[in-house]
């Protein structure tokens, strides 16, 4: 697939909502028929199941015991909250298949099958960083860990927990990104241990045996020079080889990389097919004009393998971030842009409570009509070829007449068609009015009048070829404001 969309689901709260409308619990074989329609007639590739694998009663109990997350929950719910609304992270995993509650693995490979009906492929996640303090290996397989001491748990609780076995307690590190304390309802696995790379090898077949993808949670945690320079601890490289094992027997399996640090390009290198693209969502969302025109500077061969949002499970709503004028804009330069097109279960929606990664259930929303409908017209463009398989080039703006420099606050590039059909997307991403010249350097429109359709908004005009070319179009754009001009 060239320039893919992706829509993501949390499976445990959807199956919920499913459940209250059934009147008894729904699994995975009862997600109705035409809610996939409706997924594929939107012109998605992908659908992301979030949070199917089994979690442990530990990973429950911490979740409910902590005050952050239980305050959070309860902000969330107001006066409806209860107990059990709170179920424990989905990445505090016990075991690489499908949650009782949800099924068992002949669920999740007939809903594959009810996916590639409809042309859907199916990704779920893997999580490789860390486990449930619950995982059997705990008991099995401690050397699988990374152990701590007395001294460790005194100088960091945060950081480490003590945890009765069968043999007597042991003193375990949590999961953790160097940057922040460690996730209180997970244990770090020890990737210095050759056996436990192997084990989770076995792990990834597994699940590869059950989808078409994965989302690989913390990616770069694994890297040896990230492991080392946390624990303390020298590693042998994991990623190159497990996908690349991986691929020998799943050829198309796809693998898409949770990843910050400016370390994209070197996952990329290591055989992952998409990276987070955290820092165009960043510029965006900090409103930088200038540093999200140079993002898009950078080669397609990078910028093919990115995954583009503005919002996610881990992001806050978009609708919640954005004012709703810079949202429209974010949007458009985000999912014009090559590469994967990352969409959130409720996006379209503008929806704007964001659900904890702790959480099975989620209150109600009211959709927001003009949202919905700037959606639904985002997406009917993004399933045209020429946006799909067509060539993306990033344009030049100039000044409009000497002294204005509202052109620097445009960004805009052209999707060029194999029949020389042209799409060019102009943005003004700033609070106040521009104006510009934008340059099209396409030879093949000389001689020509032609039509410019706006396909997000009711609006044409109609230039010459030639002047396209020499002098440029001619742009005068509100705050905020953007065109999708199907010239032709």
């Amino acid at each position: 697939m060239i320039n893919p969309s992706l829509y993501q689901v949390n499976t445990r709260v959807w199956l919920n909502q499913i459940s209250q409308k059934l009147g008894d619990r729904a699994t995975l074989d009862d997600i109705p028929d035409n809610e996939l329609d409706q997924i594929a007639n939107m012109g998605f590739d992908w659908v992301y199941f979030l949070g199917v694998w089994q979690t442990g009663i530990m990973g429950r109990e911490i979740s409910r015991g902590n005050p952050d997350w239980r305050k959070e929950a309860i902000e969330l719910f107001g006066d409806e909250f209860q107990e059990d609304y709170i179920c424990g992270s989905c990445f505090a995993v016990t075991g690489y298949h499908i949650h009782k509650n949800l099924g068992d693995n002949e669920a999740i490979l007939r809903l594959r099958d009810r996916l590639h009906q409809r042309g859907l492929k199916l990704m779920l996640d893997f999580v490789p960083n860390h486990t449930a303090p619950d995982h059997p290996w705990v008991e099995t397989n401690s050397d699988f860990y990374i152990q701590g001491t007395q001294a460790d748990i005194e100088r960091e609780p945060h950081n480490y927990i003590q945890v009765e076995l069968p043999a007597g307690s042991k003193i375990f590190a949590h999961g953790r990104d160097p940057y922040f304390p460690g996730w209180s309802d997970t244990l770090q696995l020890n990737y210095g241990n050759p056996k436990l790379q192997e084990a989770i090898l076995a792990e990834l077949f597994n699940v590869a045996h059950l989808c078409d993808g994965v989302r690989c949670d913390m990616a770069m945690l694994i890297l040896p020079n990230i492991f080392e320079n946390t624990w303390g601890i020298p590693m042998e490289p994991f990623w190159s080889d497990a996908i690349s094992r991986i691929k020998q027997q799943y050829p198309y399996f796809i693998f898409m990389a949770e990843v910050y640090w400016n370390l994209e390009w070197e996952l990329q290198q290591l055989g992952f097919d998409y990276t987070y693209d955290k820092r165009l969502y960043d510029r965006l969302h900090q409103q930088q004009t200038i540093p999200v025109r140079e993002h898009l500077y950078a080669d397609l061969d990078f910028q093919s393998k990115l995954a583009r949002f503005i919002e996610n499970h881990d992001e806050p709503r978009a609708n919640a971030t954005f004012p709703p004028r810079v949202h429209q804009a974010a949007a458009i330069l985000t999912y014009f842009t090559p590469g994967l097109r990352f969409f959130h279960q409720g996006q379209l929606q503008g929806w704007s409570q964001k659900i904890s990664m702790h959480l099975c259930y989620a209150p109600q929303e009211r959709t927001v009509p003009k949202l919905e409908r700037f959606y639904h017209q985002l997406l009917d463009c993004l399933a045209l070829d020429i946006v799909r398989e067509g060539n993306w080039q990033l344009l030049e703006c100039v000044a409009a007449w000497e002294g204005n420099l509202t052109w620097n606050n445009f960004i805009c590039f052209v999707w060029e068609g194999k029949d020389e059909r042209l799409l060019l997307i102009t943005v003004n991403y700033a609070s106040y009015q521009g104006q510009c010249y934008v340059h099209l350097p396409f030879e093949s429109l000389r001689g020509e009048r032609y039509r410019l359709q706006d396909l997000m908004n009711d609006v044409s005009y109609d230039r010459l070829g030639d002047k396209l070319i020499s002098r440029g179009l001619y742009l005068d754009v509100p705050a905020w404001g953007y065109h999708v001009f199907d010239i032709s």
